[in-house]
């Protein structure tokens, strides 16, 4: 794969980076926030990062979330199979993982060999991966996915185009099951639509619970749909979903109804990156602070366990413009924060002791540390992971990374 075709994928490892807010305000939610006895890590550390936290009604071994990492290994069907089992469940010392991408549809869908959650097949195949993170002791999230304009017709049923906000053209390009192909101009949908993909998010809500994950995850980020609709250099309607701050929230938020009465808002997330310009080359709204608190201070109707954010560019910088502040969006929200982005030891260690996050998401690290949560707590050395292996393929690259051994995991210490 080249250096082109792994950038047109820049949002489907959810690299993570840290921002450096300026504020330390604590979460409202969590009972346990600041509460638990510190732990020591390498070079004498102390830090909750590795104790126990509650998020709604789990209790979760540590800080610690794996991200939602696209991995393109699903089966015929887009049916996750034994072979994800074993990934995930190698990586359930994670205080909660938040599965890969999921479509909610087959128009949801936006890379090839990508898992769904819409069909009995799919939920029976996502049980094998549920039932083994909980034979771990681990939690998992399913993230609900729809791509918007972010496809090809070659995923697309009978060879549609993909659908939007607007008829805009991404950047980029596809990555289908014949190889990478550019974008096309999208649909615009129309009104009477929109109600109908509501309906699939809260279809693939309910097999998510079929199919025995702890909660869902609404992934409005990453210039995916409904990212498309909030950011109005995407959104050119002058329906009542498009032009002001309450028609292109009014998408958002009717599917974080929907999904909240299925599962109710302690076990549902939501992830935003507010200034994440990938993938599709996507301009960021004109006031992302304003747009975004907008957003979440309506969010909170539906008390949302979490919010996620990508703090910065995905893969890129960190730096907030003049006029943004994620700790701010952290201030109105009245859930626990997770935070995103570029993560380090050091960085996720800071963290916590400045109070700059509830959560840490981790993302790139674990696809060659299934046991990242010991290293990270020892501080013993990370491995990598050749790109060429991130997307596509079989076990290797994808569950056959080694855990330290006992002996080396005492000698980081």
């Amino acid at each position: 794969m080249s250096e082109k075709e792994l950038h047109t994928q820049s949002a489907l490892d959810e690299a993570l980076d840290e921002s450096f807010p300026a504020s330390d305000s604590p979460s409202m939610t969590d009972p346990t926030h600041g509460m638990g006895l510190p732990s020591e890590g390498a070079g004498g550390e102390e830090s909750d990062l590795f104790q126990p936290v509650r998020m709604g009604p789990l209790t979760l071994v540590n800080r610690i979330v794996m991200a939602p990492l696209t991995r393109s290994r699903a089966g015929q069907g887009d049916v996750p199979r034994g072979l994800n089992a074993e990934y995930y469940t190698q990586r359930a010392t994670a205080g909660l993982i938040i599965s890969e991408a999921t479509n909610i549809s087959q128009q949801g869908k936006g890379y090839a060999f990508t898992p769904g959650i819409y069909t009995d097949e799919q939920v029976a195949g996502w049980r094998l991966v549920t039932d083994a993170v909980h034979a771990r002791s681990g939690h998992i999230f399913c993230q609900l996915w729809h791509v918007g304009r972010i496809s090809h017709p070659d995923l697309q049923p009978w060879g549609q185009l993909p659908v939007a906000p607007s008829a805009i053209r991404p950047g980029g390009q596809a990555f289908t099951e014949t190889g990478f192909k550019p974008h096309v101009t999208p649909r615009a949908l129309d009104t009477d639509e929109i109600p109908g993909i509501v309906r699939d998010y809260a279809h693939a809500a309910e097999c998510a619970k079929r199919a025995g994950f702890d909660g869902v995850e609404i992934h409005a980020a990453n210039s995916y749909l409904l990212d498309q609709f909030l950011r109005d250099s995407t959104n050119k309607r002058t329906d009542r979903y498009g032009g002001n701050l309450e028609n292109r929230t009014r998408f958002p938020l009717e599917v974080a109804a929907a999904v909240t009465k299925i599962w109710g808002g302690d076990r549902v997330g939501i992830r935003l990156s507010p200034l994440a310009p990938q993938p599709g080359d996507t301009p960021l709204d004109s006031n992302p602070m304003e747009t975004y608190s907008y957003l979440v201070e309506r969010l909170n109707r539906y008390g949302l366990v979490y919010i996620h954010t990508i703090e910065g560019a995905t893969q890129g910088s960190r730096d907030e413009p003049p006029g943004f502040s994620f700790q701010q969006l952290r201030r109105q929200f009245q859930g626990l924060y997770m935070a995103n982005n570029g993560y380090t030891r050091d960085l996720a260690l800071r963290a916590r002791r400045e109070n700059l996050a509830d959560l840490i998401c981790f993302g790139r690290p674990f696809i060659a540390n299934p046991d990242l949560v010991e290293r990270l707590r020892t501080g013993a050395p990370l491995a990598d992971a050749p790109k060429e292996t991130w997307y596509g393929g079989g076990a290797h690259g994808y569950t056959d990374y080694p855990a330290l051994s006992e002996g080396q995991a005492r000698a980081a210490e």
